[in-house]
């Protein structure tokens, strides 16, 4: 009998050896510090990804047509649909920074009027965004941004055009509606809200303070759509932050800026390249 035994008790000690052994690597890797994986980048889309970042941070400290630099450069390195998940993350972080700067001046009112529509225009992007053919969402995007820097220009050179424009429900809806759809899609319904604020004549700070508090629900609500389309993964939060310090650097140089140089005649500039480097996405 105790010979007949033996290779049972042999394959118990075995089996109980193999735990221990499975045991003790779970608690190493359990200890080990958990690294995401960064994406696989030459040094020129470092550098390009590095400007994108440092535009996010100054378009967040007062320089909005910074964001359009932002919306192109991040486009031509990653694709315009996939960069829209990566950018998304480093809007809310700018966020952030300028309700802490800007909050006190948030008007709550007009907050009221476009949260709704915008939530459900991101709800449409969503479902629209997948369905989009890549051969169509590329120049679609070129378009959108090319669209946006326009209106943009036009909106600082001709600003009474656009301030005789209902003060109703029905405008407050459908600009909140556009806005939600073109934040879903591309992340830039900067001019489409600042055409808002200037027909219903918001003052400067008043604006910012409410554009501050309207895009960080707006970016905290889409994070989860943009992860359920895959847009938001391990690399991408790698990426986001590596790119963290960039982004606070921007928003040091925008306050010096805002200082330093001719805000007008800045976002000219900056628009006039958007314009050019969307029309790249366009033409393919």
């Amino acid at each position: 009998m105790p010979y007949r035994d033996a290779p049972r008790v042999f394959g118990a000690l075995q089996n109980c050896r193999q735990r221990r052994q499975v045991d003790a690597l779970r608690d190493e890797r359990r200890r080990l510090p958990v690294v995401l994986p960064l994406p696989d980048l030459t040094q020129y889309q470092w550098l390009l990804a590095a400007i994108g970042a440092v535009g996010i941070g100054v378009s967040k400290a007062g320089f909005s047509g910074v964001g359009f630099v932002h919306l192109v450069l991040f486009a031509l390195v990653f694709g315009p649909r996939e960069s829209t998940g990566i950018i998304l993350p480093m809007l809310v972080i700018g966020d952030i920074f300028a309700v802490v700067a800007f909050r006190q001046h948030a008007r709550w009112d007009y907050m009221r009027q476009m949260l709704p529509p915008a939530c459900l225009g991101i709800i449409i992007g969503a479902f629209v965004m997948p369905r989009i053919d890549d051969n169509v969402f590329t120049p679609l995007i070129g378009w959108i941004l090319a669209s946006l820097a326009t209106m943009q220009l036009v909106n600082m050179w001709k600003p009474h055009w656009f301030a005789g424009a209902p003060h109703s429900r029905l405008f407050a809806w459908s600009m909140g509606l556009i806005a939600g759809c073109t934040t879903m899609l591309v992340n830039g319904a900067g001019p489409i809200i600042a055409l808002f604020a200037l027909a219903v004549g918001l003052p400067k700070f008043e604006f910012v303070g409410t554009s501050a508090w309207f895009f960080l629900f707006v970016n905290v609500f889409k994070l989860p759509f943009s992860y359920a389309l895959g847009l938001i993964h391990a690399p991408t939060i790698a990426l986001n932050f590596v790119l963290i310090p960039p982004i606070i650097g921007g928003i040091a140089l925008g306050r010096w800026l805002t200082h330093a140089v001719p805000q007008q005649a800045f976002n000219v500039l900056l628009l006039v390249f958007a314009i050019i480097a969307a029309l790249r996405l366009i033409g393919g």
